[in-house]
C-alpha cells in the first residue's frame, strides 16, 4: 500500500509518486536555479548595451527580462515545493 493518497499530485513523468524528500531536493534545485537566473538578469541589466536600451526605450532588453521572469518563477516554484512539498 502506498503512503500517498490516491489523488496525490506528486507524480513524475513515469507515473511514480514522489516522496517528500525528492520534492525537497527538487525545491532546492529550483530555488538555486532561480537565484542564478536572477543574478544573470541583474548582471545583464548592468551591461552597457542594456543601459543604452533602457535610456532610449525606458525598459530592459527582452533577454534581460526573460532572465528575471524565469528567475522569479523558479524561486517561487522552489519555495512552494519546500513549503508544501511534504504535505
Amino acid at each position: 500500500m502506498s503512503e500517498f493518497p490516491e489523488g496525490s499530485l506528486c507524480i513524475d513523468m513515469a507515473g511514480n509518486r514522489f516522496k517528500g524528500e525528492k520534492m525537497r531536493i527538487l525545491g532546492f534545485v529550483l530555488l538555486a536555479v532561480g537565484v542564478v537566473l536572477l543574478l544573470f538578469g541583474y548582471n545583464a541589466s548592468e551591461s552597457v548595451a542594456d543601459q543604452v536600451s533602457e535610456t532610449f526605450t525606458g525598459r530592459f532588453t527582452q533577454e534581460t527580462m526573460n532572465y528575471i521572469i524565469a528567475g522569479v518563477a523558479c524561486v517561487a516554484a522552489g519555495a512552494a515545493m519546500l513549503l508544501f512539498g511534504r504535505r
